[in-house]
C-alpha cells in the first residue's frame, strides 16, 4: 500500500528532518505498531498504513503544530488517484484519522482507534510514557504490546519496513 512512488512524493514537500521525531523512522515504527493491531482487532489495514505516513507529513514544527493533521488529510485527499486508491469508506477513515489524532481521545470505529493507538505507543520517543488510559484498544493496552512498542520507540529503532521504503 506505501509505495516507494509515494513516499519520494510526501518527502518532496516535507518540512522538516526526514530523519527526525516526526519523520519516516516514527512512519514505519507507527506502520508495524498498526499493523500488529490491526491483525487483533480486525482494523482495515490500507488505511492503518496510509495513516502512518500521512498523520505527520505535513508538520511544520517538532513541537506543537496543531494543524498537522488536518494538512495530512489534504494531502492524502491530493495524492489520492496518483500514489494510491482506497474505497470512499476506508478514505473516509483515513482522512478523519489524520485529522483528528491528535485531537480526539477515540472514535466509535475500530480502524480509527488502532491509528489513533498505533501513533502513540511511539510516544516514549520523545520522553512521554505511555498511558493506557490514553489508548482506544485493548490490544494496544496488553502489557507485552506496550513494552514491545516502547523498547523500540526508546532506542529509536528502526522498523523492518524501513530498508525498502529507503531502497
Amino acid at each position: 500500500m506505501v509505495s516507494r512512488q509515494l513516499l519520494d512524493a510526501i518527502r518532496a514537500g516535507y518540512a522538516l528532518d526526514w530523519h527526525g521525531l516526526h519523520g519516516i523512522r516514527h512512519w514505519a515504527r507507527v506502520y508495524e505498531n498498526g499493523i500488529r493491531l490491526a491483525a487483533e482487532t480486525g482494523a482495515r489495514l490500507p488505511v492503518v498504513q496510509l495513516f502512518a505516513v500521512f498523520h505527520d507529513s505535513r508538520r511544520l514544527s517538532e513541537g506543537r503544530d496543531d494543524g498537522h493533521g488536518p494538512r495530512g488529510a489534504l494531502l492524502a485527499e491530493e495524492f489520492r488517484g496518483r500514489y494510491f486508491d482506497l474505497a470512499d469508506e476506508d478514505f473516509a477513515l483515513l482522512t478523519a484519522a489524520c485529522r483528528r489524532h491528535t485531537a480526539a481521545a477515540s472514535d466509535d470505529d475500530i480502524t480509527v482507534r488502532v491509528c489513533f493507538d498505533a501513533d502513540r505507543l511511539d510516544l516514549p520517543r520523545v520522553g512521554k510514557v505511555i498511558d493506557c488510559n490514553l489508548l482506544c484498544t485493548d490490544a494496544a493496552r496488553r502489557p507485552e504490546i506496550i513494552a514491545w512498542a516502547r523498547g523500540r520507540s526508546e532506542s529509536d529503532a528502526e522498523a523492518g519496513i524501513l530498508s525498502s521504503w529507503e531502497e
